[in-house]
């Protein structure tokens, strides 16, 4: 069975390989985004390997169905870069990795949240000059605080557990209650707009969708506490950046922690240091002190990696002997 790996990245090519000495899968890793003016590079594939950042839009499915693709193999959790139901119209199925490493994408969260509380981005370019000096570095203990918890499937859950180590109070909020988070005093569960008003923190673990989308815009954010710390490690377009810009400005909104983007199309995963950033939006978020941007890395573990791989080429093994992946992996029928 012949793969066509799109958008590949010289971190995930060595892992894909050394799994693939299993499944002896015969794949052509390519760099190139898949889009609808790349898809021919599919021909004679009967699978697509796709990357967070592919754009497989109804034209581009259109053009894979042309070519006899039946299977594309999403390399992530989320899929709302994918038109779902041209796949479904053209009887392609569309797999993803439900779940890599939920503790990967958590911690990361916990990394942007004290490293912009404890100034250490700060504090780390300063010592590297020889100024030694502590003036603007005060932070706060986040014992005592109270976290929102927006999403509590797998990476939210696990964010729950480690806030609450820190003596958090956590509060939640979810389309679906976890009993057993709330029935072991984890989180308290209450609805967006109480947990928005309430929160010292807010991290966002939600998929995005078209309820979800710009979930925290403008109108929210002017309910948040004055100074309120927010972190994104789940979809850029959760928030909607230029109310996230206003509440800069206006100092209502504390620091921002940004591993999402919602127009990094183009931008995240590339090395753009020789060129000038067309994203005035962007831009402007790279001169606060107070914002710390990361290109997509959350997921970016050993572990996490691992299982991208090792899940993705079982689905295509699935696919391979049955003609069907497993429900659990399948996002053809949502």
């Amino acid at each position: 069975m012949k793969i066509a790996f799109f958008d590949t990245h010289g971190f995930e090519k060595e892992v894909f390989c050394k799994i693939n000495e299993k499944f002896d899968f015969d794949i052509d890793f390519l760099e190139i985004r898949l889009t609808a003016k790349t898809a021919f590079l599919a021909k004679n594939a009967d699978v697509i390997c796709s990357f967070v950042n592919d754009k497989i839009d109804s034209e581009c499915i259109e053009i894979l169905s042309r070519l006899g693709v039946k299977l594309i193999a999403l390399r992530s959790a989320g899929y709302n870069h994918v038109d779902i139901s041209t796949a479904a119209q053209n009887k392609i199925v569309v797999a993803r990795v439900p779940a890599y490493s939920p503790h990967a994408v958590a911690e990361f969260a916990v990394g942007l949240l004290l490293t912009l509380n404890r100034k250490i981005h700060r504090s780390h370019s300063r010592v590297r000059e020889l100024n030694f000096s502590l003036d603007g570095l005060v932070g706060f203990d986040l014992f005592g605080k109270t976290i929102g918890i927006v999403g509590t499937g797998r990476i939210g859950q696990v964010m729950c557990h480690i806030m609450k180590g820190f003596g958090c109070r956590v509060l939640a909020y979810d389309i679906k209650v976890d009993t057993d988070l709330e029935k072991d005093g984890v989180v308290t569960y209450t609805d967006l707009e109480t947990l928005v008003k309430e929160s010292d923190i807010i991290s966002l673990h939600v998929p995005l969708t078209p309820s979800t989308h710009h979930l925290l815009d403008r109108a929210r954010i002017e309910q948040m506490k004055d100074g309120v710390f927010i972190i994104n490690t789940g979809r850029g377009a959760l928030l909607d950046s230029k109310a996230l810009l206003f509440g800069l400005k206006s100092g209502k909104i504390g620091a921002a922690g940004l591993d999402v983007y919602e127009e990094e199309e183009g931008v995240f995963f590339h090395d753009l240091s020789n060129k000038v950033l067309q994203d005035d939006t962007l831009a402007r978020f790279l001169t606060f002190p107070n914002v710390l941007v990361t290109s997509h890395q959350a997921f970016l573990t050993q572990e996490a990696l691992a299982h991208i791989a090792q899940t993705t080429l079982e689905s295509i093994k699935e696919f391979q002997l049955e003609g069907s992946v497993s429900q659990s992996k399948t996002v053809s029928s949502i």
